[in-house]
């Protein structure tokens, strides 16, 4: 389904499966889309992080990398995902395992991975390779 993807402060993303297909205004993007779902939030859209540091604790794997979605991270470093278990959990909801750091960024036939945050920094909405993963209630 094709999504577009906005926010109060900073442009719209288009998104087609796994794949962001147009990046630009809400206007520009509305044009070229006109029959796309909007997905409206608060706060800053831009792309979505990759999680630099070790994984936050919890209970499994699994919420191990879930509460690196919750953080608007879609990517971590492979020195930290060092285990079969993280690496499956890691693999099972699309998050990148990565040799070392990059600079994310928003663009036609990339990966669709995107997020909003707030003015306090605080992670809103997680898309992971155009799947909506996290949104904060």
């Amino acid at each position: 389904m094709l999504t577009i993807h906005t926010a109060d402060r900073g442009g719209a993303v288009a998104v087609e499966g796994a794949r962001v297909v147009g990046v630009g205004t809400l206007t520009e993007i509305r044009s070229r889309f006109p029959g796309a779902r909007v997905r409206s939030w608060p706060g800053t859209l831009g792309p979505a992080r990759v999680h630099e540091g070790p994984l936050p604790d919890a209970p499994s794997p699994r919420e191990r990398i879930h509460a690196v979605l919750k953080l608007g991270a879609v990517a971590v470093l492979e020195r930290y995902a060092d285990t079969p278990e993280l690496r499956a959990a890691a693999a099972r909801n699309d998050v990148a395992v990565l040799p070392g750091t990059r600079t994310p960024t928003l663009r036609e036939t990339a990966r669709a991975d995107l997020a909003v945050f707030d003015d306090t920094g605080e992670c809103i909405a997680t898309v992971c390779a155009g799947r909506l993963v996290h949104r904060r209630r």
